[in-house]
């Protein structure tokens, strides 16, 4: 547990506490800490969002760190129950060689999503290299991090047809799938909103999934007890290790009990695995069981986590 507490990602999210407070009032009709930021437009809204590579990353595997800035930024779209509209990148390197993989890669998964890159800044003359994407999206029924409610299933799904990454905490399962495949799959989550099937969700990011079901309880202002037997990795693949990884398509569902075999279905449809792996409870805590035994992994009202509480 101290190893899974401690772990790269969910440190990282700690590090929002920094300025949740600061933001959390510029736009009170807007709600701080979801995967995007949800703008209310006409029947629907817009999506907005952001996200920035690591640095070892863009140094040491710039083509998939160019691929990855595209994928996660869509994936953040649908997991709000929206569809992309397209891709803006801040772009900064040395020289417009070293710039060169990081644009493959992002043209790679934009062709691959259908999500056209239409502007950005880009600097070939800096002292360092670095990368961020951000993305503007539609949603027309909403699924956001604020709305799990005490009773409901959490439900994680990902695509186990993939391969472990050899440097990076991350499950490939995109780069080498069928692009139409991809948006399929992926087009499941505004479908489930629209449909009435779910209202909450969370995009499985580099905290893995424990340290997203913490952003998500946090949101929410619940609590829950994760069954971590009934978490199954790929074939080959420790627990530990898919505890903490990034699976590229993974998402974290908040369900009502008498919507979750048709939810499950759904995604079984699709050969995706969707697990039911615990249960939002009335509480202020992320219990953790495995075997017979049981820990407190996490208590909100003792340490905060990004600092996006309940409005």
């Amino acid at each position: 547990m101290k190893k899974l507490r401690e772990s790269l990602g969910i440190l990282h999210k700690q590090d929002i506490q920094a300025i949740a407070h600061s933001f959390r009032l510029d736009a009170p009709h807007i709600l701080l800490g979801d995967d995007c930021a949800a703008i209310p437009d006409g029947d629907g809204y817009l999506l907005l969002a952001a996200e920035g590579m690591m640095p070892f990353f863009v140094e040491n595997d710039p083509w998939f760190a160019g691929w990855s800035a595209v994928m996660v930024n869509v994936s953040d779209v649908y997991s709000m129950g929206g569809r992309p509209i397209a891709v803006v990148d801040m772009l900064w390197s040395q020289s417009a060689e070293r710039s060169q993989p990081l644009i493959d890669g992002m043209k790679a998964a934009a062709a691959a999503y259908q999500v056209p890159i239409v502007g950005g800044h880009t600097n070939c003359h800096s002292v360092y290299n670095a990368l961020g994407v951000a993305i503007l999206g539609r949603s027309h029924a909403l699924l956001t991090s604020f709305s799990a409610t005490p009773g409901d299933r959490l439900l994680m799904v990902v695509d186990q047809r993939g391969k472990a990454h050899p440097r990076h905490p991350f499950w490939n399962a995109s780069t080498d799938a069928d692009p139409a495949r991809l948006r399929a799959d992926l087009e499941l989550l505004p479908q489930l909103a629209e449909a009435g099937l779910c209202d909450t969700a969370k995009d499985i990011s580099n905290g893995g999934v424990i340290g997203t079901a913490l952003m998500l309880l946090e949101t929410s202002g619940c609590g829950a007890a994760i069954d971590l037997d009934a978490i199954v990795p790929p074939r080959n693949i420790a627990l530990d290790w898919w505890l903490t990884c990034f699976p590229s398509y993974g998402f974290l569902l908040s369900v009502r009990p008498e919507q979750v075999e048709t939810v499950q279905r759904q995604f079984g449809d699709r050969h995706l695995a969707c697990q039911i792996i615990g249960e939002i409870q009335p509480m202020t805590q992320l219990v953790l069981r495995s075997q017979g035994e049981s820990v407190t992994f996490w208590d909100f009202a003792q340490q905060p986590l990004t600092g996006f509480s309940p409005p």
